[in-house]
């Protein structure tokens, strides 16, 4: 199986390499158009700054790539946010492949309630329900997963699994042949082990 990916100046490639050769599979990092478009399943990985990754996207002309694919994509954590209509970080306009938006948490909902503030980022192990999709396969509800992030997509048509922390938000979204996952897989243990391999089997 052919797995590429894709290599940009947000992307966190080193955990998702591992966690790919744990399941025998060895993968290609790359920012070559020719070697993403004839993969078998691209992984969209990311952390850091959306305003910067896009402007690197759009530079290398990623953009338009990505959004072309037809082969299964699989975003992670700022990968999924990238891939939604807009993101509150630096007014960024995304991909547009998920038709939601990225907020950014609210810590001014604890004013005044007599609530403890919940940290930003959300940082730790949380549990994920209303599982839906082939990507899902095998994961029970209330699973735990691995977070790092300070915005979050909002629930839409297309959410395959939320999670709470300070509200419902998606936790993983998918569109055609597009998913996403806002959490890590590569850091989740069996659960993630088992959506990245649901991934792979995809058609």
């Amino acid at each position: 199986m052919n797995v590429a990916i894709i290599k940009y100046n947000a992307g966190n490639v080193q955990s998702v390499l591992y966690a790919l050769q744990r399941l025998g599979i060895h993968a290609i990092v790359t920012d070559k158009h020719d070697e993403i478009s004839s993969a078998d399943k691209v992984i969209f990985p990311g952390v850091g700054n959306a305003f910067s990754a896009m402007q690197y996207l759009k530079g290398t002309g990623l953009d338009k790539l990505i959004v072309s694919l037809k082969q299964p994509v699989l975003g992670i954590c700022l990968g999924l946010q990238l891939l939604c209509n807009s993101t509150e970080e630096g007014n960024t306009k995304c991909l547009g492949i998920f038709d939601t938006e990225v907020k950014k948490f609210d810590e001014s909902s604890f004013q005044n309630k007599n609530l403890v503030p919940m940290k930003i980022p959300h940082m730790g192990w949380n549990n994920i329900y209303q599982l839906s999709s082939p990507l899902m396969n095998g994961v029970n509800e209330n699973s735990y997963v691995y977070f790092v992030h300070s915005y979050y997509a909002e629930l839409s048509p297309e959410t395959i699994a939320t999670t709470d922390y300070i509200i419902p938000f998606s936790a993983a979204l998918q569109k055609n042949n597009f998913y996403g996952v806002q959490f890590h897989t590569e850091k989740s243990a069996a659960s993630g082990e088992q959506i990245l391999s649901n991934f792979l089997k995809i058609v």
